[in-house]
């Protein structure tokens, strides 16, 4: 896989973004399980918030990194704020 290519990218936020949405939810305490609704949406604000991370030129592994961690650290922040 061409990890420099900016789709790959891309999709590999996309695919991080809605691992950790879905995440998220699991650990929710509701009988009926995750609205598929609510986590695409969750997943679309922590891929646009780590995309504006993403925009500065930094070195692309480093940039591509910093972009997940900060989905990590807001879908984190969220269920603590949330729960």
């Amino acid at each position: 896989m061409d990890l420099k290519s900016k789709k790959t990218q891309l999709l590999i936020l996309g695919v991080t973004a809605i691992a950790c949405s879905r995440i998220t939810f699991y650990f929710f305490d509701d009988s009926e399980g995750p609205n598929l609704l609510i986590v695409i949406v969750l997943a679309g604000m922590l891929y646009f918030l780590s995309l504006a991370t993403y925009q500065f030129k930094l070195v692309w592994f480093k940039n591509l990194l910093l972009a997940i961690l900060i989905q990590i650290i807001i879908a984190i922040g969220l269920y603590f704020y949330l729960n």
